[in-house]
């Protein structure tokens, strides 16, 4: 089946003077991931970078007029598919290899992933039907040679490492059970915390060959200790402490005491409006 072509790939919306949204709407809503951009006075930051279907770095040369760090919360294919675009990056040490190699065992998007079957995603316990896309970047894109591109890291951080841009200072935060390598990045001063995959609001992936409730306990008590003001997270909109509090909760009651229930979902459809939508309930 043929499939049309997008008038854009990336939408944005500015969130405050500092803070630009952007995301990939023809993107199955399970891989539609948040990317954020972060200006600084010395140099930027792009949080994630998208499946890198088109190209970041041109649909953000409006956005950037100085040197770019390219953050990886993690290594999976919709969080880091843009990252080869760019000159410095940065990710956790756990997480380096596959960003440098990429590979199903890092990325969930192994050598038999067929962009027109999401069956074949590696992703545990959750139904995905449909195609990876619903349109493409341009007539000459081909969607069955989808590949992660190879980005090997110029800074592999660990927990307390300060990541700044000369105005703002981040504090990385390891939060593990997503993934091994899940980082945060902290602003203390301002309470924003950009938290890749270890929250969102939404029923949190814990199930992957490499995930680890156990950890993911560990996680979201350390969370719910943090004096956040708002969460700018991987998927789905941005949310305050008590929805923090609320999420949090709401996992450590069915997993503190053991590996619990897997939370409710509908099957993920496409063309849901707006950023990164992974679940049914409704968000305003």
């Amino acid at each position: 089946m043929a499939l049309r072509i997008a008038e854009r790939w990336f939408e944005m919306r500015r969130i405050d003077e500092d803070v630009t949204l952007l995301w990939e709407p023809h993107v199955h809503p399970l891989m539609r991931c948040n990317i954020w951009h972060v200006r600084g006075r010395d140099r930027d930051l792009l949080i994630d970078t998208g499946m890198g279907i088109s190209s970041l770095r041109d649909a953000t040369r409006h956005l950037i007029d100085k040197p770019v760090v390219a953050v990886a919360t993690h290594v999976h294919a919709d969080h880091v598919g843009g990252h080869h675009e760019f000159e410095d990056i940065l990710v956790h040490r756990l997480e380096a290899p596959g960003l440098a190699r990429p590979t199903g065992d890092f990325t969930l998007v192994d050598t038999s992933f067929d962009p027109m079957d999401l069956g074949t995603l590696r992703v545990s316990g959750y139904p995905v039907q449909g195609a990876l896309l619903d349109a493409v970047p341009h007539a000459d894109y081909d969607v069955g040679r989808y590949e992660v591109r190879p980005a090997p890291p110029t800074r592999i951080v660990d927990e307390g490492q300060i990541v700044e841009t000369g105005d703002r200072h981040f504090e990385v935060l390891h939060l593990p059970g997503h993934s091994p390598g899940s980082i945060g990045l902290w602003e203390a001063g301002s309470g924003i915390l950009f938290s890749g995959d270890a929250i969102y609001d939404g029923p949190l992936l814990d199930r992957l060959h490499h995930s680890c409730i156990e950890q993911y306990v560990h996680t979201l008590r350390r969370l719910q200790a943090l004096a956040v003001r708002v969460v700018h997270a991987g998927h789905e909109p941005s949310f305050g402490r008590d929805r923090l509090i609320e999420l949090t909760a709401a996992y450590l009651r069915e997993h503190e005491d053991g590996v619990g229930p897997r939370p409710s979902r509908g099957m993920a459809t496409m063309n849901q409006p707006g950023p990164a939508p992974r679940q049914t309930r409704s968000t305003e």
